[in-house]
């Protein structure tokens, strides 16, 4: 059956990356179809806004949607509603994307590339599920008023139970097949909304007796993943503290230019993006990793497209890569570079695909 993609470019180092990514899929003899369409800075340019209503059919239309990372500071000045990452959150929204899965997983090979002391970071392998769709990101009302005592700033963080019910599903599953380990992430202690999450997840874990769960307030979790990241396997948590979670884990591994993310719904239908930015400062100069977006497409083999093997095969390829010394110069040490050899993006794809070979 043909797997039909539909690949979004991005801005900066997404679109310079991207063609370099599909060639790897290409090179996996799989029967791709691959539409393409615009979102966020570029689709601002072309369209007028960053989410054109034919992207939002496009994708809807999809087995899953490989993207680019968006934005860049020539669109920093628009109006917040009007910004490329607008463009985003509304793809999230208008798929029902309501689990993010970011892996924190750092090959062996890039152990000293971590802040963090090697053995405490050494084949680190945590996955944080998000919630996308819900949250202080999306509640209302929220806005901005004046009054006689000057303007005030307001955000409503509010969880519907069957919200989080389907978001701890979806981790307690993944945990089950990991390490059979949960850590679900509130603030308890001084928010309802999240007592309730607290609630809910304890009542969810009934269904799952293999899986031993804990809890953490979002503080102390932090803390944790700096202290002693390798006693996590599986996080749940809601849309803020997931958002700032995962950046912390990100960097236990050294570098964003290698961490992928799947953001899913409830048909397994997937956006894949890289974590990294699009560095609009190195954009063209064929210097950016392209590995968080190779292993963003393995993901999408893995969890919507029902390629398991060949998600196995691109991950092992990528590892081949690391272990024979090719790095990017993000992943470059700045000490010694002893049987390690500098390649640029279009390098570093081509040998993943002789890996694949």
């Amino acid at each position: 059956m043909t797997h039909r993609v539909l690949v979004i470019p991005g801005d900066g180092i997404g679109a310079e990356i991207m063609p370099h990514v599909v060639r790897v899929l290409e090179s996996l003899g799989l029967p791709f179809a691959f539409d393409y369409a615009d979102l966020g800075g570029h689709a601002i340019d072309k369209h007028g806004t960053p989410l054109p209503p034919e992207t939002l059919t496009a994708a809807r239309a999809a087995d899953a949607v490989l993207l680019g990372a968006v934005g860049g500071p020539q669109w920093d000045d628009l109006p917040m509603d009007q910004r490329p990452e607008k463009g985003l959150l509304g793809m999230r929204s208008g798929l029902d994307l309501f689990a993010n899965l970011r892996p924190a997983l750092l090959f062996e090979p890039l152990a000293d590339a971590s802040s963090l002391k090697t053995e405490l970071v050494a084949d680190l392998d945590i996955l944080i599920v998000r919630e996308l769709t819900g949250g202080i990101y999306f509640g209302e009302p929220r806005g901005v008023t004046v009054d006689n005592g000057g303007r005030r700033g307001f955000n409503t963080y509010v969880y519907q139970e069957r919200e989080i019910e389907r978001i701890a599903r979806v981790a307690f599953d993944l945990a089950e097949k990991r390490n059979g380990r949960l850590t679900s992430v509130d603030k308890a202690n001084v928010l309802e909304v999240t007592q309730l999450w607290r609630d809910v997840v304890r009542e969810v874990h009934a269904d799952y007796p293999g899986v031993q769960l804990d809890h953490l307030y979002v503080d102390n979790a932090a803390m944790q993943l700096v202290r002693q990241p390798k006693q996590f396997d599986v996080v749940v948590t809601g849309n803020m503290f997931g958002d700032i979670l995962s950046d912390v884990a990100a960097m236990l591994t050294g570098s964003l230019g290698m961490l992928p993310s799947a953001s899913l719904n409830a048909a397994n239908q997937g956006l894949y993006e890289p974590v990294h930015g699009s560095a609009p400062d190195i954009a063209g100069k064929n210097i950016a990793n392209p590995l968080a977006t190779v292993l963003s497409a393995a993901m999408m083999l893995r969890y919507s497209l029902d390629e398991a093997a060949q998600a196995d095969r691109l991950e092992v390829a990528v590892k081949a890569v690391l272990d024979d010394g090719v790095r990017t110069a993000d992943i470059m040490p700045a000490a010694s570079t002893t049987g390690m050899r500098r390649v640029g993006t279009d390098e570093m794809a081509a040998a993943v695909i002789a890996a694949l070979a």
